[in-house]
């Protein structure tokens, strides 16, 4: 106890309390309404410039906009050339805007797939701050596909996602007829 009457033991016991009271905040979820500032100046993650579609949306990045096509997942059809709006296209677009709303999103390349598509689309993951896959909503929730064509790293996982929402009749599966032309999914309205 002679150390707690030392100016320096004093100052130990205060510091130590204080690290105490943080992790305990922090694990809690007390200091949880600050993270909004924290995650908006985090470096990596990328404000949207503009939501394209489902599956597609445009980021600044290094003072440029960046087009970004989500890896592994394909949303019915709303701006292709040629083709009708698809079956749940506008509400698997709404649901992405929804998702993402106004974070930042981080972006993740694949080692299996190429950087660039061949409209000159960056190829990635998107994440919320808080970790959240948007890909993986877009499937669980029934607004997309697993999209198989090519590989990627998360295929098994997108696979077994969209065979849950199939089974739950979510979203798409529950009002959409669904055809599939050599892996790609093309939806039209339920009869």
């Amino acid at each position: 106890m002679r150390i707690l009457h030392s100016r320096r033991g004093r100052l130990l016991l205060v510091v130590f309390v204080l690290v105490i009271l943080v992790v305990v905040a922090t694990q809690s979820g007390w200091l949880r309404k600050g993270t909004k500032v924290a995650q908006i100046n985090q470096p990596g993650l990328y404000s949207i410039a503009k939501f394209v579609d489902g599956d597609t949306i445009a980021v600044n990045m290094n003072g440029a906009v960046e087009t970004i096509r989500f890896v592994g997942v394909d949303t019915p059809e709303t701006h292709k050339p040629n083709t009708p709006v698809q079956c749940y296209g506008e509400l698997a677009a709404a649901y992405t805007k929804q998702l993402i709303g106004d974070n930042r999103v981080r972006l993740q390349a694949d080692a299996l797939d190429t950087n660039r598509d061949r409209y000159g689309r960056l190829l990635r993951y998107v994440y919320l701050p808080d970790g959240t896959l948007v890909e993986d909503k877009l499937i669980k929730n029934g607004y997309g596909f697993a999209y198989t064509l090519f590989p990627f790293e998360k295929v098994d996982q997108f696979k077994a996602d969209q065979e849950a929402a199939k089974a739950a009749h979510v979203g798409l599966w529950a009002h959409c007829q669904i055809t599939n032309d050599s892996g790609a999914f093309h939806t039209t309205p339920a009869q």
